[in-house]
């Protein structure tokens, strides 16, 4: 038996999030049945996070098992040509330890979240990034942003629906700068609630167009209530950027 470690970039829009779902097409399936065509075998796919409907991802990890005798090259290959033409490529695969797990080896996670701002409509990045045409103050959304960094009770920023067994997260990084029309929230952490990006980014947003002031952030999030939420961003603007482990640089 071999695990092998995969990287997934993928368009999330014609998918209902990354992991199998009764109700719609997902990257889970997509890459399970490829894998299965490819090697003859029940394939189960395990991922370093979750994403949801319209989410998409840079360097998704993910891990499955075969008995099949392949090279890492060879079954990178043979997965991007059975997956065309759904928006999804694997851009690398390696061999790693049966001790080694995308999910609970994982160390750290990162998103990006994009925001175009602007007040023309967008062509080329529509349903990649979220379109606000009210001017952005970028520099006040970062200086909210940090009153998130830490170890906080992340009730107001949660779904929900989330399934953490705890409100309680520590945000290593919150940050927002401007490129061009471009404004990028960075955010890394071991690891998220359910929704806690875009609630976060969706506040953000409030501060940047001047409806909320700057302690408004930190206020809700001290209310450890969902009702505090002002905004919870849209999904396409989100992207899981990368996973951490401790064996990789």
């Amino acid at each position: 038996m071999t695990r092998f470690a995969l990287t997934i970039e993928f368009n999330g829009g014609p998918f209902f999030g990354l992991q199998r779902q009764d109700n719609g097409p997902s990257v889970q399936q997509c890459i399970e049945e490829a894998a299965s065509r490819i090697t003859g075998e029940a394939i189960t796919l395990h991922s370093a996070g979750r994403t949801d409907s319209g989410v998409h991802a840079l360097g998704m990890r993910s891990h499955f098992d075969t008995d099949k005798d392949i090279a890492p090259f060879r079954l990178m290959e043979a997965l991007n040509a059975h997956l065309r033409p759904d928006p999804i490529a694997i851009t690398a695969c390696e061999v790693k330890p049966d001790d080694w797990h995308a999910r609970f080896s994982c160390t750290g996670r990162s998103y990006e979240y994009r925001i175009r701002n602007r007040r023309a409509p967008l062509t080329l990045e529509k349903g990649r990034a979220w379109h606000v045409a009210k001017p952005l103050e970028h520099e006040a959304m970062h200086e909210a942003a940090q009153a998130l960094v830490g170890l906080h009770d992340f009730t107001t920023f949660r779904s929900v629906h989330c399934q953490s067994a705890s409100p309680v997260k520590t945000l290593d990084l919150l940050t927002v700068s401007r490129e061009g029309e471009g404004v990028i929230i960075r955010a890394a952490a071991r690891s998220f609630l359910h929704h806690q990006v875009r609630s976060m980014v969706g506040c953000l947003a409030l501060v940047g167009q001047g409806t909320w002031a700057v302690e408004q952030v930190a206020e809700a999030l001290a209310a450890k209530d969902r009702a505090a939420l002002g905004l919870n961003a849209p999904p396409e603007g989100l992207y899981f950027v990368a996973a951490k482990y401790p064996d990789e640089a």
